[in-house]
């Protein structure tokens, strides 16, 4: 085989592995951060790659009406859309009726705090997350969210989000709370009812150890790896082979691939899911294996079967 039909069978490969792909944590615009793609292009990218299914995520606001409104004007497209709400400052934090109105809407997934988590504050702070995006105008100064009160209890208002999650049958996103958080919320929120759960990057910023990444996994989570911190462009922060063992430890049952991607300096998205299938395959990952991490879990978690 020449080296030009090696290269189109390998682009061919990954061509008919991301048919029926889902993207859970998809940074597309309007958004108060630049971003390198608006959620019309987003859509149309996925589309063209054949994806089944797109989520909007944006630190600020609940993304389900451009959702809804952009599946109604291209139905041709086969493309599901979704959004969910972060519960930052900006949505009120650790706001009841926020998430109520979200799920009512349809979002499919609430994540906890990102920006406006105590946590991710203090990471910034620390400069543990120096490289993370900035918003194009300076925002008002965050207030620091716990899912804790000062004694170390989950409180009140996390509860009753937690029991509204269970009622609703969407996504427990764990944002940007540190690891030790997310094992105490996560495992009030199975006592709950919570059967979606999945931890965002949980390498970057959260910090969880192989340890706590077994723990999650045990309360029924899946861990969520951002492609764009194992693609070439200014999030990469990872090699491929750290993937590997972060899907050894979770287990492949246990992994989900979303691109977190639309961020200036960065692939679009379907191409950060293209070179990361590469990775993939490189690394000797089954074809099965990575449809499951790329779109079979977030599809069920999604309820698209």
């Amino acid at each position: 085989m020449t080296a030009t039909s090696a290269t189109d069978s390998r682009a061919n490969q990954v061509r008919d592995l991301l048919v029926g792909a889902v993207d859970l944590h998809c940074h597309s615009g309007p958004a108060a951060m630049p971003r390198i793609l608006d959620h019309h292009e987003a859509m149309l990218d996925a589309a063209a790659a054949k994806f089944r299914a797109l989520v909007y995520k944006d630190h600020f606001y609940l993304g389900t009406a451009h959702a809804v409104i952009l599946e109604k004007l291209f139905p041709e497209t086969g493309l599901k859309l979704y959004s969910g709400l972060a519960l930052n400052n900006a949505s009120g934090g650790f706001n009841p009726h926020a998430v109520d109105h979200a799920i009512k809407l349809g979002a499919k997934i609430i994540w906890l705090p990102t920006l406006s988590a105590q946590h991710h504050i203090d990471a910034q702070t620390s400069g543990q997350a120096k490289t993370f995006p900035k918003t194009s105008q300076k925002m008002l100064d965050p207030i620091g969210l716990s899912a804790l009160d000062a004694n170390g209890r989950i409180t009140d208002p996390v509860k009753q989000i937690l029991d509204l999650i269970a009622e609703g049958d969407i996504i427990l996103a764990g944002g940007h709370l540190s690891a030790a958080e997310l094992c105490l919320v996560f495992d009030e929120a199975r006592a709950r009812g919570v059967k979606k759960m999945i931890i965002n990057h949980p390498t970057y910023i959260v910090g969880c150890t192989d340890a706590d990444i077994r723990t999650l996994v045990g309360l029924g989570a899946y861990m969520e790896h951002s492609i764009c911190m194992f693609v070439e462009g200014r999030s990469k922060k990872f090699t491929p082979q750290q993937l590997a063992h972060l899907i050894e430890v979770a287990g492949v049952d246990r992994t989900v691939l979303c691109s977190d991607l639309g961020l200036v300096g960065s692939p679009r998205p379907v191409d950060g899911y293209r070179e990361v299938v590469g990775h993939l395959l490189d690394l000797q990952v089954g074809e099965a294996d990575i449809r499951a991490m790329i779109g079979g879990h977030a599809a069920k978690l999604l309820n698209l079967d």
